[in-house]
């Protein structure tokens, strides 16, 4: 079985999606303790390390787990998203300037030092603007990889029920097949109880609104919004949505608060799980806007899992001797 080590490893959707593909989850490395206890409680067999990655060192996880065959993470995105109007404006100063950014070079020297087969880092397809592709190929030929690529893909083309275009940088091409069918918003969570009833569904609890507001989100019909806002690119992004039932939704964010489509109510932090693709018994710990961050900040589950087969596929063939 190979071993996989998750540097920014969040709720989990990331190793979720390599544990159903029959990888072993060795490591998950976190910084906040109550999204850490998340990961534990999901990933009872995984070490786990909960300290800033700018303070560990790739010994530390050799030691507890040994070499991985696999190291996957993902970033903050926040210096680099077009949805986050403070970003600064030259794009080189998001990576090296921008202590937030900076973290992506911890992914690179730890993947450096621990020499991995396979890397795989996920974030927004805007970390690639401008210089910043050439400076990203430029530090992993540092760490030791010369082959770079830059893997777009679409969570809703394999599975997921919300839309979600993520690059994922790695030393291998990841290029899974689409799937044929589109998972819409009613098929994932339609067959979910009303959450004011009795029920057993974990993080399935009504979310309060205030009356003020309730009032307002009544008229609204599918896909209008109550909020709106402008981007640093003068993109507009919406919040408190009402989802179309027979559309996917859009892309599910740490502040997203959606709109159920038939009832006049916020959706629980389950039902935006299901949006992302993570199982019901994949629980999230922590306060309630905390387990809603938790589950924006993942990488879609179905996704992970096609990324996750790639990557084993590749794996095989090294073994073998095939490249």
């Amino acid at each position: 079985m190979f071993s996989v080590v998750d540097l920014f490893c969040g709720a989990g959707g990331f190793s979720r999606g390599f544990k159903e593909a029959g990888f072993d989850i060795a490591l998950g490395l976190e910084n906040l303790e109550p999204v850490a206890e998340t990961y534990m409680e999901n990933f009872p067999e995984a070490e786990v390390i909960v300290e800033d990655i700018q303070r560990v060192r790739a010994e530390e996880i050799e030691r507890l787990v040994g070499k991985p065959d696999v190291v996957i993470g993902g970033p903050p995105c926040e210096p680099f998203t077009k949805a986050n109007p403070k970003r600064r404006e030259n794009p080189l100063d998001r990576l090296y300037e921008d202590p937030i950014g900076r973290l992506v070079l911890h992914f690179v020297r730890i993947v450096g030092d621990l020499k991995p087969k396979v890397f795989v880092m996920e974030n927004v397809p805007s970390i690639v603007d401008g210089e910043l592709r050439n400076a990203l190929k430029r530090e992993f030929k540092e760490a030791g990889y010369g082959e770079v690529y830059f893997n777009f893909l679409r969570a809703e083309d394999y599975g997921t029920p919300s839309h979600r275009l993520r690059v994922f940088i790695s030393n291998i091409r990841i290029k899974p097949r689409p799937l044929k069918e589109r998972v819409v918003v009613i098929e994932a969570i339609g067959d979910l109880p009303d959450p004011r009833s009795m029920h057993d569904i974990p993080n399935h609890e009504p979310v309060p609104i205030s009356p003020r507001r309730l009032k307002r989100i009544a008229k609204l019909r599918w896909g209008e919004s109550l909020i709106r806002y402008r981007g640093a690119g003068g993109e507009v992004y919406t919040n408190l949505t009402r989802l179309h039932p027979y559309k996917i939704a859009p892309t599910v964010m740490g502040s997203s608060r959606f709109i159920h489509p038939f009832d006049n109510r916020l959706l629980t932090v389950r039902e935006h799980a299901r949006l992302m693709g993570f199982p019901d018994d994949h629980i999230f710990i922590g306060g309630r806007d905390l387990q809603f961050n938790q589950v924006g900040e993942a990488v879609p589950v179905p996704l992970a899992k096609a990324i996750a087969l790639e990557v084993k596929k590749k794996l095989e063939e090294m073994e073998r001797g095939d490249s």
